[in-house]
């Protein structure tokens, strides 16, 4: 099974039930494409939250720096692909028109491994002021 993007909360997307429940035969109306939906565990367990939502450009052979987070992150790729090593587990690619969650905790690094330019957008959802990464020495 590929792994795929989080959609979030619905205030996340601004989408609200009753624009997904609409009907598929209406003309004019603008309907969500569900890309992933998928339990996920360590998101922050206070009243208030920080909500994200970031983009990336990655050109060819660029990486991000070896890092965890500490909440799940959700990356959704817009252009070329993105492989993501996880500690412990083989390299995953994800192209344009996918997602995943990278889960908190966990040792990473992601690449550009095409001969294109990749662009991906990130939601993250944190307690205040928590830093998007924790930078790791190799």
């Amino acid at each position: 099974m590929r792994p795929h993007l989080v959609l979030g909360t619905a205030v996340v997307l601004g989408w609200t039930a009753a624009a997904i429940a609409q009907s598929h035969d209406a003309h004019g109306i603008a309907k969500p494409n569900l890309v992933l939906q998928q339990m996920v565990e360590g998101l922050p367990k206070v009243d208030k939250q920080w909500v994200r939502v970031m983009t990336a450009s990655f050109k060819p052979g660029d990486k991000t720096v070896y890092h965890t987070h500490r909440y799940p992150v959700t990356v959704y790729v817009l252009e070329g692909a993105f492989t993501l090593e996880l500690a412990g587990k083989p390299p995953l690619t994800v192209k344009a028109g996918e997602g995943l969650v990278e889960p908190p905790g966990v040792a990473m690094t992601g690449y550009n491994r095409t001969d294109g330019e990749t662009k991906v957008v990130i939601f993250y959802v944190s307690t205040a002021d928590t830093p998007f990464l924790d930078p790791l020495s190799h």
